[in-house]
């Protein structure tokens, strides 16, 4: 697998589509930390961690309002391993006029849009969801 973030969106994107309940994928740090994010954030609404194979996996609650729409109404991959996504701190990326989020790695984490432009910080804008 070249893209294993894509991967992920791809499988929470084809779980709202079908409207599953819970979405599992193979667990890495990088894709627990973004969904750990979406939890905080509200998107989610839990995130568990199974270590199974010498690999674990991450099981995703989907957040649904009482009329079965979803909280995550897109899901965007920016930055990709063909063509990289690299921003200043004066640039940091605002989604849907600050509905939305940005996930951004950066020298000190994993972290949102709103929380790069508090600490100073830019990086690599990894993918955008609203």
């Amino acid at each position: 697998m070249t893209d294993p973030i894509s991967d992920f969106l791809a499988r929470l994107r084809n779980g709202i589509r079908a409207r599953k309940r819970e979405v599992a994928c193979p667990r890495s740090n990088l894709k627990l930390r973004i969904a750990e994010i979406l939890r905080e954030e509200g998107f989610l609404d839990g995130v568990a961690t199974a270590e199974d194979t010498k690999a674990g996996s991450i099981t995703v609650t989907l957040r649904y309002d009482g009329r079965a729409s979803n909280a995550i109404t897109g899901l965007r991959r920016v930055s990709r391993p063909g063509q990289r996504k690299y921003v200043p701190s004066q640039q940091v990326p605002r989604v849907r006029n600050g509905l939305g989020i940005a996930i951004i790695s950066t020298s000190q984490g994993i972290m949102t849009d709103r929380e790069a432009r508090k600490r100073g910080v830019g990086g690599e804008v990894l993918c955008e969801v609203w």
